[in-house]
C-alpha cells in the first residue's frame, strides 16, 4: 500500500517503507501510522521478505515527530478524541514493530524525534550517521517521552534517561549509539548501496559488514555527572542537585530543563523509574504513555505547550505549574490506570 505520504512496497527480498514529506521533515500523520500498520502483518507472513527497510525522503530528516497541529486545532475546539485515536493507532503500530519477528534496518539521517523514534528506534538494524540528530523532545510541549520512547530511556546507561527526558537534549550519533537508540555508524554516502545489497540478498549482515566505527560520545563523558545530579526519586530531588553543584554542567542542564513542562518532566521521572529493570516491556511502556497522553489535552499542557512551539511561536509558554510546584499527587494522577479507556495491544501484557 502507498500514498503520497508514504511509499510501501515490496523489493525484492525486502519489505521498504519510505516516508514521503520531506518539505514537513518526514512528520508522521495518521494515515502514515494506518498505512505501516496495514502491511506489517501481512509481511511478518510473507516468508519472501526476509526483512524491513525504513527509510525517508530527502536529507533534513528521517522524521522530525508526529504531525500534531490537526489534534491540536480539534483540542483547542473541545475534540479530545482526534489526539487520543492518533496516539492509540501510533502506539500500537510502535508495538508492531517492535514486535515484528524479522530483522527491520531503519535509516535515520538529520532529524529523529519523538513519532520518529517510535517509527525507526525499535528494530534491530538502526543506522545512523554523521547528520543524525536524535531526540525525545515531548516535555518541551507538555508531553512525555511516548511512541515506547520511555523504554529506551530506562535502558539507558545509568541516569541518562532521566536527563535526556527532562532536558531534551539532542544525540548526535556517537550519542545515540552509547545511549541505545542506534545500532550502527555507517557514512551517509554508502546508504543507497547498502540499501540495494538488502534489496537484492535479504542479508542484513550486510550492515554489520558496512558499519564503521563509532564517532566519540559526549554523553559517554558526561557520565559521572549525569549519575551524581539525575539519581533522585523525584524531579525537584534532581534540581536541589544541580543548583546545589553549580558549574559548566549543571548550568547547562538548568537552562535545558527551565524551558520545559514541569509535570510532563516529573511524570517522565517517575515513568523511567517504573520501567527499569527486567521486568519492563514495550508494552508496559506504551501502556503509561498512553495513560498520560490520554489526560494530556484536558488535564495537563498540551495544547499550551503546541501554542507555544508551533501556532504563535513565541517560546514563552504559560505552564500549569512552576518548576518546582508540581505537586506527587498530581504526577500520579495522570499516570493512573485508564479502566475501559486503556490502551489495547491484542492481549499483550
Amino acid at each position: 500500500m502507498s500514498t503520497v505520504e508514504v511509499d510501501i512496497r515490496r523489493e525484492g527480498r525486502v519489505g521498504r517503507i519510505t516516508v514521503n514529506r520531506p518539505k514537513a521533515l518526514n512528520a508522521i500523520t495518521h494515515d502514515i501510522v494506518r498505512a505501516v500498520s496495514e502491511v506489517l502483518p501481512a509481511w511478518a507472513a510473507d516468508d519472501d521478505i526476509a526483512m524491513l527497510v525504513i527509510d525517508s525522503a530527502g536529507d533534513k530528516a528521517f522524521c522530525a515527530g508526529g504531525d500534531l497541529m490537526e489534534i491540536y486545532r480539534a483540542g483547542v475546539a473541545g475534540d479530545y478524541e482526534p489526539a487520543r485515536a492518533f496516539w492509540r493507532d501510533e502506539y500500537r503500530m510502535n508495538a508492531a514493530l517492535f514486535r515484528f519477528p524479522k530483522p527491520v534496518a531503519s535509516f535515520l539521517q538529520g532529524f529523529t524525534m519523538g513519532g520518529g523514534v517510535g517509527l525507526g528506534c525499535h528494530g534491530s538494524h538502526r543506522v545512523v550517521s554523521d547528520t543524525s540528530q536524535i531526540a525525545m523532545p515531548e516535555t518541551s510541549i507538555g508531553l512525555v517521552p511516548d511512541v515506547g520512547g520511555s523504554l529506551l530511556l530506562a535502558q539507558a546507561p545509568g541516569r541518562l534517561g532521566e536527563y535526556l527526558a527532562t532536558t531534551a537534549r539532542r544525540m548526535g550519533p556517537g550519542d545515540a549509539l552509547h545511549a541505545g537508540f542506534a545500532d550502527y555508524y555507517v557514512p551517509e554516502e554508502r546508504w543507497e548501496a547498502l540499501k540495494a545489497e538488502l534489496v537484492e540478498t535479504g542479508d542484513w549482515a550486510a550492515i554489520d559488514r558496512a558499519a564503521k566505527a563509532a564517532p566519540e560520545s559526549t554523553l559517554a563523558g558526561l557520565a559521572p555527572e549525569i549519575d551524581r545530579h539525575f539519581s533522585g526519586e523525584r524531579l525537584g530531588d534532581i534540581l536541589c542537585s544541580l543548583r546545589a553543584e553549580g558549574g559548566a554542567f549543571a548550568e547547562d542542564a538548568l537552562g535545558r530543563i527551565e524551558g520545559n513542562a514541569p509535570l510532563a518532566m516529573a511524570a517522565a521521572v517517575e515513568m523511567v523509574h517504573r520501567l527499569r529493570g527486567p521486568a519492563a516491556t514495550i508494552e508496559r511502556a506504551l501502556d503509561l504513555e498512553h495513560r498520560y497522553t490520554y489526560r494530556a489535552i484536558a488535564q495537563g499542557d498540551f495544547l499550551e505547550g503546541i501554542r507555544a512551539a508551533l501556532v504563535d511561536r513565541d517560546r514563552a509558554p504559560n505552564w500549569t505549574h512552576a518548576l518546582d510546584a508540581v505537586p506527587v499527587a498530581e504526577v500520579a494522577a495522570m499516570l493512573m490506570p485508564l479502566g475501559e479507556a486503556a490502551l489495547d495491544l491484542g492481549g499483550r501484557t
